[in-house]
C-alpha cells in the first residue's frame, strides 16, 4: 500500500529531546507569558508569532460544523494542557502529506474534521499539566480519545501512534485557564493514520461522492456513460469543475429535463465531459483566454473550447462561476461552479468573451435576429472570424459598405475550418455582390493565419457544437479585385505591374472602383515567361509602359462574368479594345482556353470565380497580348 505519509523516515531519537527555554532562533522564539488570569490560550496563541500556523489550524477546523475547538479552548470555565506545535511543525507536517501545499487544501469536512481529530490528540482537558508533574514512561489521556507517551529521559517530548516524537522547545506558558507547552513536531494518532488511505487522498470521484452538495454531479456521472466515475477514479491528472446540487436543479428545469434520467444518455455525457479539463489546474494556473474540455461534441469531433474569464472571480463561458477552488484529489483537483456549463454553440462563444461584445452587438443592432438565429442552427457547421472590439474601434468602413454583407464576410457556411487545415487559398464566405454571388476570401498561412492579405487570425479554434470561431484583428471589408491580387503572392508580379511599372495610368484606383469588372490575372510563373521572352527585361518596369499598359488593359473587361456565364466561343472585348475568345472545355488540365488579340492560342484558364465585390477574377497561365498591329 502507499505510504502517503512519511512518518516512518522522521523519527527522532526520543533520547535526543531537549527543552528549550529560551533560543535566538525565530522559529523557537521566546514566549513571555502573560499573567495568569488576562489570556486564555488561545488569546496566549493568538499573540504568539510562531504559533500562527496554530491558530490557522484551529480556524481551518473549525470550518466544519462539527468542530468547535476555537470555543472550547477559549472556554474560562476549562482547565487544559494544550501541545502547541510551532510554525515548522506545520511546515513539516503539510511536507510530510502527499500533495499538501497549505492548510488550504484541508478544504472539505473530511479533511477538516481530520484535522481536528489532529489538534485534539495535543489537547489534554481538565488538568493544567506542568513540565514538572510528568514522567519517564507516562501515559497522558488526551481529548482525542487516545494517549501519548511522555519521555523525560534527556528534556521532556511526547511519541504519538507513529512512533514519532516531538520535543518541547519552551515549557509551561501560563493562561488563564491551563498551561500550554510549545513542541516542534504535529502529532498524529491513530485514528488519523487509519485515515489517511480513506480521506486525505481520494480520486475526484471519492471526493465528489464525500462532499454533500455535489450528490447530483454523483448521480448525474452514474447516469451517464458507465465508464465516467471509473475515468474520473483513473490516474488523471483532471481539473474538474463541478456543479452543485442546486445548479443541476437549474439544469433540469431550465430545459424541461423532469430528472437526470429524462437527460439523453450523449447529451449527459457530453455535458459532463464539458466539465473537465486534462491536467492538474489550480486557481492560480488559470488565466483569462480559452481552455480546451474532454467533451467532443464541437464540430468534427473536437473537443469544445471553454472561455475562462477572471474579470470578477473565476467565470466560465459566461454562465457559471467557481464558487469554492482548488479542492485536491489524488489525480487531479476540483473547483466546485455554480451553474451547469452547457454545450457551446458560436453565438454562445461570442456572448460569453467580452473581447467580442462590439461585434455582438453589431450583429444584434436594431434587434437583429438573422445572425444569432443562423450561427445557433445545427443544420451544418460554420466557420466564425471574429473581429475583437479593437478591430471595430479601428474600422471606418471606408467604402460605405452594408455592414450586413461585411459581417457576412466573416463567415463560411458548411464547413469548420480549423487552423491545423488551412492552407494558402480561396474560400466563400456568406458576403455577396450586388448580383448575390457568394465573395471570397483569401487565406494566408505563410506566417500565421492572414485574411484578405489584411486581417491576422490572433486566438484560433474556439471550438463550437455548430462550427469554430477564429478571433481576428480587423475587420474584414467587402474585397475588391484589387484586394486579392495584393492579398495572394502568386499576383505580386502583377501587382508590381499596375503600380510602379505603370504611374501614368491609375490602374489600383480604376479596379478598386464600382465595376464590375473581370479580371484574367496572369500567375508569377506567367509573368516570368514574359520577362524571359524578351533579354532586356528582368522586372516589368522594364517593359515599355505604353506597351504594358496596353497589355495590362487587355485582361480586363466590363462586368462580372463568372464561369457560369461563359459559353464556347465568347468573345468579350477588353479594356484595351481587343476581344479575346474563349474556348470550352479547355484541353488538358484547363478549364477553359483563350485565344489573346494577337492570335496566341496557348493560354489557359486554371482557376475560376475568385469573387470581390466589384468583380470576379480567372486565373491564366500565361500573360494574354494584345494586337499590336492595330
Amino acid at each position: 500500500m502507499k505510504k502517503y505519509f512519511k512518518l516512518k523516515s522522521l523519527l527522532l531519537l526520543a533520547g535526543l529531546a531537549l527543552v528549550i527555554t529560551s533560543c535566538n532562533n525565530d522559529d523557537d522564539e521566546v514566549v513571555v507569558p502573560p499573567p495568569v488570569d488576562e489570556s486564555n490560550i488561545v488569546e496566549t496563541a493568538q499573540g504568539v508569532t510562531n504559533l500562527s500556523s496554530l491558530v490557522a489550524a484551529l480556524a481551518k477546523a473549525d470550518e466544519s460544523p462539527a468542530n468547535d475547538l476555537i470555543s472550547a479552548l477559549g472556554d474560562e470555565d476549562g482547565t487544559f494542557t494544550v501541545l502547541a506545535p510551532n510554525n515548522a511543525a506545520f511546515t513539516s507536517l503539510l511536507e510530510r502529506l502527499d500533495g499538501f501545499d497549505s492548510l488550504d487544501d484541508f478544504n472539505t469536512q473530511q479533511l477538516q474534521d481530520l484535522l481536528a481529530t489532529i489538534l485534539s490528540y495535543h489537547v489534554v482537558s481538565g488538568a493544567a499539566v506542568a513540565s514538572t508533574d510528568l514522567s519517564e514512561g507516562q501515559t497522558v489521556a488526551t481529548l482525542e480519545g487516545s494517549s501519548l507517551t511522555v519521555s523525560t529521559a534527556n528534556g521532556v517530548s511526547f511519541t504519538d501512534a507513529a512512533g514519532e516524537s516531538a520535543t518541547v522547545t519552551q515549557a509551561d506558558v501560563q493562561t488563564s485557564n491551563g498551561i500550554v507547552h510549545i513542541i516542534d513536531k504535529v502529532l498524529i494518532p491513530q485514528a488519523a493514520l487509519d485515515a489517511l488511505e480513506d480521506v486525505l487522498l481520494v480520486s475526484i470521484t471519492d471526493l465528489a461522492i464525500a462532499t454533500p452538495t455535489l450528490s447530483s454531479l454523483v448521480a448525474a456521472l452514474q447516469a451517464a456513460d458507465g465508464d465516467l466515475p471509473t475515468v474520473l477514479a483513473g490516474e488523471g491528472p483532471f481539473t474538474v469543475f463541478a456543479p452543485t446540487d442546486d445548479a443541476f436543479q437549474a439544469f433540469l428545469t431550465d430545459n424541461g429535463f423532469a430528472d437526470l434520467s429524462a437527460v439523453p444518455v450523449e447529451v449527459l455525457t457530453q455535458v459532463l465531459l464539458n466539465h473537465v479539463v486534462a491536467g492538474n489546474v489550480m486557481s492560480t494556473d488559470l488565466a483569462t483566454g480559452y481552455i480546451s474540455t474532454l467533451s467532443t461534441a464541437g464540430a468534427s469531433g473536437r473537443n469544445l473550447s471553454m472561455y475562462v474569464d477572471l474579470t470578477d472571480g473565476v467565470a466560465l463561458n459566461g454562465v457559471s462561476n467557481v464558487s469554492l477552488a482548488d479542492q485536491k484529489a489524488i489525480n487531479g483537483v476540483v473547483h466546485v461552479v455554480d451553474a451547469v456549463i452547457g454545450l457551446p454553440n458560436i453565438v454562445d462563444h461570442a456572448l460569453a468573451n467580452d473581447g467580442l461584445s462590439t461585434l455582438v452587438g453589431q450583429l444584434t443592432a436594431g434587434g437583429n435576429t438573422t445572425f444569432t438565429d443562423l450561427l445557433s442552427s445545427t443544420d451544418t457547421d460554420f466557420t466564425v472570424f471574429a473581429p475583437v472590439n479593437a478591430a471595430f474601434d479601428a474600422f471606418t468602413n471606408p467604402n460605405g459598405n452594408a455592414i450586413e454583407n461585411i459581417l457576412s464576410n466573416h463567415v463560411i457556411s458548411g464547413a469548420a475550418a480549423f487552423s491545423d487545415g488551412l492552407v494558402n487559398s480561396y474560400v466563400e464566405t456568406l458576403g455577396a455582390n450586388a448580383d448575390g454571388d457568394l465573395l471570397n476570401m483569401y487565406v494566408n498561412t505563410d506566417d500565421g493565419v492572414t485574411l484578405n492579405g489584411t486581417s491576422t487570425v490572433a486566438v484560433a479554434d474556439i471550438v463550437a457544437t455548430n462550427g469554430v470561431v477564429h478571433a481576428v484583428t480587423e475587420v474584414i471589408d467587402i474585397p475588391t479585385v484589387v484586394t486579392f491580387a495584393v492579398a495572394d503572392p502568386t499576383f505580386a508580379p502583377l501587382v508590381a505591374s499596375l503600380t510602379e511599372a505603370t504611374p501614368a495610368t491609375d490602374f489600383a484606383g480604376i479596379l478598386s472602383g464600382d465595376g464590375p469588372f473581370t479580371v484574367f490575372a496572369p500567375t508569377d510563373t506567367a509573368f516570368q515567361a514574359l520577362l524571359d521572352s524578351n533579354m532586356d527585361w528582368n522586372q516589368p518596369s522594364d517593359i515599355d509602359e505604353a506597351l504594358l499598359t496596353a497589355v495590362l488593359q487587355h485582361h480586363v473587361v466590363n462586368g462580372n462574368i463568372r464561369s457560369g456565364d461563359l459559353t464556347d466561343g465568347i468573345a468579350p472585348e477588353t479594356l484595351e479594345g481587343d476581344v479575346i475568345t474563349i474556348g470550352l472545355p479547355g484541353t488538358g488540365d484547363n478549364i477553359a482556353d483563350i485565344t489573346d488579340g494577337s492570335g496566341a492560342m496557348d493560354i489557359g484558364v486554371i482557376v475560376v470565380d475568385v469573387q470581390a465585390g466589384n468583380g470576379v477574377i480567372h486565373v491564366i497561365n500565361k500573360v494574354m497580348l494584345p494586337d499590336t498591329t492595330n
